[in-house]
């Protein structure tokens, strides 16, 4: 290891997740990431446990790396719980589903507890965009928190790292209801800043072994990346991961709100950065486009702004050939934007425009990729240009 510098931000080489225990000590040494932990702490865990799939879908946290963090807190004793809220109904039948899918139980047999408990409450908080929140109830038996995301690509942020991640304390039926009330991105992103900014999570992983790119953030194509990076701030962890995959903070509206919060450098270079994140980087990952219409301000087109903005934006749209009908996204949507149309033996979804929110609830949650992320023509064309 190179001279010991005060790190807060470490990104390394993990090839594949045989080599997650030594992988994990490397980045974690590197910025005294585990520092804080003391014999007989309870340490949380929150993965990324989004939906009841098996780790080689690439949509949730992998148990061997998790398993290897288990190891490294258990030899501090630490006590661990793994634990997240993933989308849909909230019970301990559906959460008992996700664990058995994802691999969990390998994680438990390591020594870690999973979270059974499904209660949650509200609480008032000083947030810029949130003043009540809802989330559950296991993260308050704990004396810190450990936020453990997945990179993939994300319909409405752009990217699902370790700030969006953070939105998971919000127990399952909850989430669409959160949606509704931020529809605009900016608030949304804000929201999830607060969520962050009230927990304060002691350090934050991302696996990148494999991610997820396309049609994210549950189904999209598994992508290989190699790398796996540790911070002690989420917004320093995402900086980097948007890095590896092509993005700079205006890119990921939760880093372009965490940027004009103080809360996070503009510049990859003004992180103190372990590891070389170039030759980690995928060039060609294949990521949601997001496109400003800043150009527009201050010139005489600036009245243009909306118009622009409304024709860049991406939205939710059915591949019909996919869908089974199953209702899912009727279920789900926060807005009410989607009815069920019949279409000879079968009623397929229909999406009002002029309700959708485009938080792309119907996309994430689709469990057969029927729902994609359309991009205009424009946005289409602008994206073929050279960079």
């Amino acid at each position: 290891m190179e001279a010991k510098r005060n790190y807060t931000c470490a990104v390394v080489p993990c090839a594949s997740y045989d080599d997650s225990l030594p992988a994990m000590t490397r980045a974690l040494e590197a910025i005294d990431g585990l520092d804080f932990v003391k014999p007989g702490m309870r340490v949380v865990i929150k993965a990324n446990l989004v939906a009841p799939m098996a780790p080689d879908s690439c949509a949730t946290t992998h148990p061997k790396l998790l398993i290897a963090l288990t190891k490294l807190l258990s030899e501090r004793g630490a006590h661990v719980i793994v634990g997240d809220s993933p989308g849909g109904v909230w019970n301990s039948a559906a959460l008992s589903a996700v664990y058995r899918a994802t691999g969990m139980h390998e994680v438990e047999a390591a020594g870690a507890e999973l979270n059974r408990n499904t209660d949650s409450h509200t609480v008032n908080i000083e947030g810029k965009t949130m003043r009540r929140l809802t989330y559950t109830d296991y993260l308050d038996d704990c004396d810190a928190i450990i936020d453990f995301a997945k990179l993939k690509s994300h319909g409405m942020v752009g990217l699902s790292g370790a700030v969006k991640n953070m939105y998971g304390v919000i127990p399952g039926l909850i989430k669409p209801q959160t949606h509704y009330l931020y529809p605009d991105v900016n608030d949304f992103a804000d929201m999830i800043v607060d969520i962050n900014e009230h927990f304060k999570p002691r350090l934050a992983l991302i696996d990148a072994v494999w991610g997820m790119e396309g049609n994210g953030p549950t189904a999209g194509t598994p992508r290989h990346i190699g790398a796996l990076i540790a911070a002690r701030s989420v917004y320093e962890a995402d900086a980097v991961a948007a890095h590896l995959i092509g993005l700079d903070s205006q890119g990921v509206p939760t880093l372009a709100a965490a940027v004009r919060r103080g809360l996070c450098t503009n510049e990859l270079s003004d992180i103190a950065l372990y590891g070389d994140p170039e030759p980690l980087a995928v060039r060609d990952f294949k990521k949601v486009p997001r496109r400003s219409t800043a150009f527009l301000k201050g010139t005489r087109l600036d009245f243009l702004s909306g118009t622009v903005a409304k024709a860049l934006e991406q939205r939710p749209q059915l591949k019909r050939s996919k869908c089974v009908a199953c209702k899912k996204c009727f279920n789900i949507c926060p807005a009410k934007a989607i009815t069920m149309v019949k279409k000879g033996d079968k009623s397929y979804p229909r999406i009002d425009r002029a309700k959708c929110i485009r938080c792309f609830c119907c996309q994430e949650f689709c469990p057969k990729a029927a729902m994609v992320v359309h991009r205009s023509v424009i946005v289409r064309l602008l994206q073929k240009r050279p960079s």
